[in-house]
């Protein structure tokens, strides 16, 4: 029969990194779940690649081939984790990319190495 062998004799040394802000967590966790969806991360390339830096709503739907309800989930989704601002015109609602909350996400994970796995 074997023993287990107790944490104090075969653990290795805490590491001296401290954990992250839990606040902070949470924003960066927010940011990242808007951007877990495929059509989301779409949207956020178009809009900041868009001349000008705005994009109005009216040419979202044919540009991603989506219905108009699913493109206001998406739109809202982006809106409410600070990625995207939205801005009434008029008729139109008129979206922009806030490019401060990418950078953040941008200085989390670092530069890459550039063995992207997909893209």
């Amino acid at each position: 029969m074997t023993t287990l062998a107790t944490a104090s004799t075969d653990c290795c040394a805490a590491g001296s990194t401290p954990l992250m802000p839990a606040d902070r967590a949470v924003c960066l966790a927010e940011i990242f779940k808007a951007l877990g969806d495929p059509t989301r991360v779409r949207l956020v390339g178009y809009l900041a690649s868009a001349q000008g830096g705005t994009v109005c709503a009216c040419h979202l739907p044919d540009e991603l081939g989506i219905s108009q309800p699913t493109l206001s989930h998406h739109l809202k989704r982006l809106v409410s984790a600070g990625i995207i601002t939205r801005e009434q015109r008029g008729r139109w609602a008129h979206y922009a990319v806030v490019p401060e909350v990418l950078d953040v996400a941008r200085a989390f994970l670092g530069t890459t190495t550039g063995d992207a796995r997909c893209c």
